[in-house]
C-alpha cells in the first residue's frame, strides 16, 4: 500500500497550493514582478511535478501563477552569476532535464492556467502541460537566443511538435513573441480567452476531464505523451549541453548586459 503524500505539507518558497475538492491548484509564487526563475525557483521546478504526482488527495492538477505573468523566464540577475561563475550553470543541467522529464511523466492530467506572459522555460513549462488556456493579452515565446543561449531546456523539443519545424524554427532562432490570440491560431495554445472569463473555461474542461472514467483519462494522457517522452530522451541531454556551451560565449555576456543597461547589445560573433 502507498503512502498517503500531501504536497502542500512540504515546504516551498516558490508555489502555494489550493485545493478544491480533487483538483489541486499549483500556483507559482515569487517576490519577482513577472515569476522570473531564479535558482530556488528552478529547484522547487525540478521537485514539484513529481510531487504534484505523488499527490494522494488530488486527480487533476491546475498550473497558474500569482501576479501577473505566469513565469517570463530567467531572473537576470541569476544569468550574472551564471555567466561569471559558469559552473553554476552546469550544475543545474540535472534539473534542466528534470523539469522536462518529471511534467512528461506525469499521469495525471494538468492543465495550464496562463495567467499572463510565458516565455522562456517559463513557455516550456505551459506547453508541456495538457491543455493550455491563457489571458488573450498573454504574450508567449522563447527567446533563449536573445539573452545568448540555446533554447535548450524544452523549447526546440516542444515547439516543433506542437506547430511543426519551419515555423517553431522561425520563433526559436529569432526569439520573438507571440500573442495568445496568434499561439490559438497556430494550435501552439488550445484556448485564448478574455481574463474575466480565464476562471470558468478552466472549470468547464476541469469539469469535462472530471465526467470521465479517472484511470481512462490518466492512461490516455500518458499513452499520448509516449512519443514526447521519447524524444525527450533523445534530445535532453545535447540540448542541455550546447545551453550550457553557449552561457561561455561573448555575445551571451553582452546580450545580458545589454539588456540590464537597457540598449542595443555589441554582438561580435564570438
Amino acid at each position: 500500500m502507498s503512502t498517503p503524500y500531501d504536497i502542500t505539507s512540504d515546504k516551498w518558497e516558490r508555489f502555494t497550493f489550493s485545493r478544491d475538492g480533487r483538483v489541486l491548484t499549483a500556483a507559482i509564487t515569487s517576490d519577482h514582478p513577472v515569476n522570473g526563475v531564479d535558482e530556488q525557483m528552478h529547484t522547487e521546478l525540478a521537485l514539484v511535478f513529481n510531487c504534484l504526482q505523488r499527490d494522494t488527495d488530488s486527480d487533476i492538477i491546475i498550473l497558474t501563477a500569482r501576479g501577473r505573468a505566469f513565469c517570463a523566464g530567467g531572473d537576470f540577475d541569476w544569468f550574472e552569476e551564471q555567466i561569471n561563475h559558469p559552473g553554476r550553470f552546469r550544475a543545474i543541467a540535472w534539473d534542466g532535464k528534470q523539469i522536462v522529464t518529471t511534467l512528461l511523466n506525469m499521469e495525471k492530467p494538468i492543465l495550464c492556467r496562463m495567467n499572463g506572459a510565458a516565455a522562456g522555460l517559463g513557455a516550456t513549462i505551459a506547453l508541456l502541460c495538457d491543455i493550455i488556456i491563457a489571458d488573450e493579452t498573454a504574450k508567449i515565446g522563447d527567446p533563449h537566443v536573445k539573452v545568448g543561449l540555446v533554447a535548450g531546456d524544452g523549447g526546440a523539443l516542444i515547439w516543433p511538435q506542437l506547430i511543426g519545424f519551419a515555423k517553431a524554427k522561425e520563433l526559436l532562432m529569432t526569439g520573438d513573441l507571440l500573442t495568445a490570440k496568434e499561439a490559438e491560431r497556430l494550435g501552439l495554445i488550445n484556448y485564448a480567452v478574455p481574463a474575466a472569463e480565464l476562471d470558468s473555461k478552466v472549470a468547464e474542461l476541469v469539469a469535462k476531464l472530471q465526467g470521465n472514467p479517472k484511470w481512462a483519462v490518466r492512461w490516455t494522457k500518458t499513452t499520448a505523451n509516449i512519443p514526447l517522452r521519447a524524444l525527450a530522451a533523445q534530445l535532453m541531454d545535447a540540448s542541455i549541453g550546447w545551453e550550457s556551451a553557449s552561457n561561455y560565449t561573448a555575445d551571451r555576456r553582452e546580450a545580458v548586459a545589454a539588456f540590464k543597461e537597457k540598449r542595443a547589445p555589441k554582438l561580435t560573433g564570438d
